[in-house]
């Protein structure tokens, strides 16, 4: 198992919640005491970046002071997309980027890393087909507004009035398609002890114990990136469950 991050993550760019200090820490703390390889992030470039966003969206980045940080979020996702072809890995990035549409973004996000991830491992004929599971609280559109008309992409944001309900719908969908690549928008906000308050340190391990399983059945790759989840309190652990989950580990937080 493979972990991609980089230490400019730890430092505030802007002062929102998906910025804040303190906020990767707690997630780096639990992550090593698993043992995984660390693997330092590499900026994406200017050209991976325009498979996905719009010269005038990346030039509004540029000047708002943002372009370096979020490149580097982006080359971190290249990486895991690339690394997680033949082994479960994980890119504890930021700023997160489901929101960030081809030619705009807002909550938190500049750049779409997991759609410019997936146009990478298209356009450079890594994959033909993908599916991107988005478990984050809130639904990302900008993914959607990216890669929902390309024909090679099914996108899920699962829904569910209760835990048992949320997982079922993931399950579903995960045994109703057959792609090359399972790419996950990991964002933790959901969990009881943050915004949503749905689900439990244990459904984030179930959730990649069935994208593990699901992947292995039908022999593709695997990777996700880091998006929500604000209560640093559980964060690191919630991600640690689900990491487990990811690579077929059993469940143990000790």
């Amino acid at each position: 198992m493979k972990i991609i991050t980089h230490q400019d993550f730890l430092r505030p760019y802007t002062r929102d919640p998906a910025a804040a200090p303190g906020r990767l820490e707690p997630i780096l703390e639990e992550l090593k005491k698993d043992g995984y390889e660390f693997i330092e992030a590499l900026p994406a470039g200017w050209d991976d970046i325009a498979k996905a966003h719009t010269k005038d969206h990346i030039d509004r980045v540029t000047r708002h002071g943002l372009y370096a940080i979020s490149a580097l979020a982006a080359g971190g996702a290249i990486q895991a997309a690339e690394i997680g072809l033949t082994e479960p890995t994980f890119a504890v990035i930021r700023p997160p980027g489901h929101h960030a549409s081809s030619d705009s973004s807002w909550g938190f996000c500049f750049f779409n890393n997991i759609a410019i991830a997936i146009e990478f491992l298209k356009q450079s004929g890594r994959i033909q087909t993908a599916h991107i599971l988005d478990f984050d609280l809130h639904y990302g559109d900008g993914t959607v507004n990216i890669l929902g008309s390309k024909g090679y992409v099914t996108i899920h944001n699962p829904e569910g009035s209760t835990r048992e309900m949320y997982l079922k719908s993931i399950r579903s969908q995960l045994w109703n398609v057959t792609p090359d690549v399972i790419a996950v928008s990991a964002g933790f906000d959901n969990h009881v002890q943050d915004w949503g308050g749905l689900l439990t340190t244990e459904d984030y391990y179930e959730i990649g114990k069935m994208i593990f399983t699901r992947a292995k059945e039908l022999g593709a790759g695997t990777f996700a990136v880091l998006e929500g989840g604000y209560n640093h309190d559980v964060l690191g652990i919630n991600v640690r469950a689900f990491v487990q989950g990811l690579c077929g580990r059993d469940f143990n937080l000790r």
